[in-house]
């Protein structure tokens, strides 16, 4: 599938800015990107912003990512958009509970191209 519009989620600017790249890199170069830094923005981005994929970060301020996936999932309107979790945890979608119907993948940190791709083609 190609995703035309990709919110990514971290409290890092610079990992954005990494994920960004990467997946610009994978063959997104054409997609636009929304940015928020922790789960309570990017769910008040998607009141506005519809979006084809989200990629977050698990450990943030105020809303984690585990709680950001919890609510996408339980609210009709964002439960269908995929959800591709980036983490430096081991193990870090099942450690955190935070497989479901909208979670495609996760990628453990640090990111590359190949990663992202690889991820977005299972």
């Amino acid at each position: 599938m190609r995703y035309k519009k990709i919110l990514v989620v971290d409290d890092s600017a610079t990992s954005r800015m990494i994920v960004r790249r990467c997946l610009e890199m994978a063959g997104y170069s054409d997609a636009m990107f929304l940015e928020a830094s922790d789960g309570a923005l990017a769910l008040d981005l998607l009141e506005t912003n519809p979006v084809d994929l989200i990629v977050t970060d698990l450990k943030m301020p105020r809303m984690d990512g585990r709680t950001l996936v919890k609510k996408l999932q339980s609210n009709p309107a964002t439960s269908d958009i995929p959800v591709l979790v980036v983490s430096s945890v081991a193990g870090c979608a099942e450690e955190h509970g935070v497989y479901g119907s909208n979670v495609v993948t996760a990628v453990q940190k640090p990111l590359s191209p190949a990663k992202l791709m690889h991820a977005l083609e299972e």
